[in-house]
């Protein structure tokens, strides 16, 4: 199995920053993408950040130019640091991670960490 652990989250005022990070671990082989998600309480989960194992990124347009996203794979760890928050970025932020463990193919989620922007 493979098991996501995440931090970085907490509470910050408008303007501020916050760098999470994911760690995976477990029997992997290879992890192929990973990507950190957000939910807002009453909306739907959405896609913030990707980066492949080569390490081309792709951002939502709505955090473009303020959040960074890299990984080291030598750690299998993805970080997402996000400048000049918003208060309308308050979420649970959920890092994904796909790839390849012993039993397969896995497509993981993390347990999620509050990020609250304060205004």
């Amino acid at each position: 199995q493979v098991q996501l652990v995440e931090s970085g989250g907490g509470l910050v005022q408008a303007g501020e920053s916050l760098r999470l990070s994911c760690a995976a671990s477990g029997s992997i082989r290879s992890i192929n993408d990973m990507a950190w998600h957000r939910q807002a309480p009453g909306d739907q989960r959405e896609l913030v950040a990707t980066i492949t194992r080569s390490v081309t990124t792709n951002y939502a347009d709505s955090v473009k130019g303020r959040f960074t996203i890299s990984r080291d794979n030598a750690k299998n760890t993805v970080y997402l640091a996000m400048n000049r928050l918003k208060p309308g970025e308050t979420a649970v932020y959920y890092c994904n991670v796909k790839g390849w463990y012993s039993a397969g193919f896995i497509d993981a989620w993390g347990q999620g960490t509050q990020v609250t922007v304060s205004s």
